[in-house]
């Protein structure tokens, strides 16, 4: 017999061996089968904080069966451009249909990423084609590996346990909130790739996609690290920092829309604040608390992004001349920050120009800002949350120390974002405060710039998602405006795999 528990509480003191004797009790004989489905903290009441459950068990072992695809009758040459979680999933995919897929990769592996990511922020010498947002793993590899797993989405379990089985924690396939940890995805990342080559598959890394080549609209060859690749089907899986490749996708003739994103800056406070004022006295016994917050105090409407419990802000510039923000965790969550993106919305009126690129222009000229009012030296501008309110300067730190490995230097946040996201943010943070105590603390410590929340463009697909008129083409992930995070990313990747794959069944 199986049974199957939903909202299950469990107070958070007790130890989780204790709901094997609920099921037992439940089954009246010993449990030989047990899983949980889901797994969340509620903390509403902060003198009563509590996990709930949803489980299934049984008094008899039970497997779950290992899908089966169908393979291909030819098997097709499919070029993927980008080693993100849309490229890797999509590679994944095709395997399991017995496509084995070429995938180019701009940057390098993600074990020379690192290496690269961390002598950048030793030096400030910036590899434009190795950094926080090139390479493998994508720009998603230097984050939280937060997991948005999309409830509704029919690839959710399948990403989540896709995740485990290259070696996430497993939790990650239950936790309301699950989250990898950079540390982790690494390891996940490479095993990706092991799998890839084991299965046939190809990665060429430092390979940049540089041309397409059609004829009567259809996909004839790729060119990417100086050679030409006789293709059938290439998947743009860019990522959103791919500005190049927008510029050549435009020149060959494909559809690009502007899209609106958001722009802003991380805020940093103490992990220990943040915990208490979600759990209480007693944070401590809870995992590191998170938040996520949005107000419509002004008409623009300003929220929290990417939070990253006990983590640091990172340098993520990928061109010179431009300081980019964004934050990270380990899976631990152990710092003693906590940090998150406070964006505000920003869209065609504030680009200045219909032309589809505006987006970008306007991220660059914020991030070239960013470095000129810091000084140079891929620093960041910084400023303390008390002074912005007031409208004046800072000039010393208090409590909160900034994470930012690069260095940083004081500086208004009228330096180098528009008064209107400016004005935006600065209605906005009273109005978040009263949701989280002391979100507004004066000691808080404003970082920019966090221009990259998501890709400033879409490349046009149609239904059956190929390329607006460009066929064997396909647009994929968030660099090309289908996704906001690794698991709808990875998610889209699927999709178009699944695509392609019916076009050979």
């Amino acid at each position: 017999m199986k049974l199957t528990f939903t909202d299950l509480t469990l107070p958070a003191h007790k130890k989780e061996s204790s709901l094997l004797a609920y099921c037992e009790k439940k089954l009246h004989a010993p449990v030989k089968y047990f899983r949980i489905l889901k797994k969340s903290l509620d903390a509403r009441d902060k003198a009563n904080i509590r996990w709930v459950y949803t489980l299934e068990c049984a008094d008899e072992e039970i497997s779950h069966p290992v899908p089966v695809f169908p393979q291909v009758v030819r098997a097709p040459r499919v070029v993927i451009a980008g080693a993100g979680p849309a490229g890797l999933f999509c590679a994944l995919r095709l395997l399991d249909y017995g496509i084995r897929p070429v995938v180019l990769e701009r940057g390098r592996a993600v074990e020379e990423r690192a290496a690269d990511v961390e002598n950048f922020k030793r030096t400030g010498v910036l590899d434009p084609s190795s950094n926080v947002q090139f390479g493998e793993g994508g720009a998603g590899a230097f984050s939280d590996g937060k997991l948005n797993t999309q409830t509704k989405s029919p690839y959710r379990r399948d990403i989540l346990q896709t995740f485990v089985r290259f070696g996430a924690p497993a939790e990650v396939e239950y936790l309301g909130k699950p989250h990898i940890g950079s540390d982790n995805l690494a390891k996940v990342v490479a095993n990706m790739r092991a799998d890839i080559l084991g299965r046939g598959g190809e990665v060429r890394f430092s390979t940049q996609l540089t041309d397409i080549f059609l004829a009567d609209g259809k996909l004839r060859a790729v060119e990417a690290g100086g050679e030409v690749l006789e293709a059938d089907d290439l998947v743009l899986a860019v990522g959103h920092s791919a500005r190049d490749t927008f510029e050549m996708l435009l020149s060959r003739g494909f559809l690009l829309e502007q899209k609106d994103f958001a722009v802003g800056v991380r805020i940093e406070h103490l992990q220990s604040a943040v915990g208490r004022a979600q759990y209480g006295s007693g944070y401590a016994a809870f995992p590191a608390a998170d938040y996520r917050l949005v107000s419509h105090a002004s008409e623009r409407a300003v929220f929290t992004f990417c939070m990253c419990p006990g983590g640091v802000v990172i340098p993520s510039a990928s061109e010179e001349g431009g300081v980019v923000t964004n934050g990270m965790s380990e899976y631990a969550r152990d710092g003693a920050n906590a940090n998150s993106a406070l964006v505000a919305q920003v869209g065609r009126a504030d680009f200045g120009s219909e032309h589809p690129l505006a987006g970008v222009a306007f991220q660059r000229k914020l991030e070239r800002a960013a470095y000129s009012a810091a000084g140079g030296g891929y620093r960041a501008p910084v400023q303390l949350v008390g002074d912005f309110l007031a409208g004046r300067e800072s000039y010393y730190f208090g409590e909160v120390k900034p994470t930012y490995a690069c260095g940083t230097a004081f500086a208004p946040l009228e330096a180098y974002l528009p008064q209107g996201v400016v004005g935006a943010l600065r209605a906005a943070l009273p109005d978040m405060n009263a949701k989280l105590a002391g979100f507004s603390s004066y000691d808080a410590v404003l970082t920019g710039v966090e221009s990259r929340t998501s890709s400033p463009v879409r490349v046009v697909r149609g239904e059956d998602l190929a390329a607006a008129g460009k066929k064997g083409v396909y647009p994929c992930g968030e660099g090309c405006g289908y996704a906001g995070g690794i698991a709808s990313a990875a998610a889209d990747g699927l999709r178009v795999a699944e695509a392609i794959a019916r076009k050979y069944l």
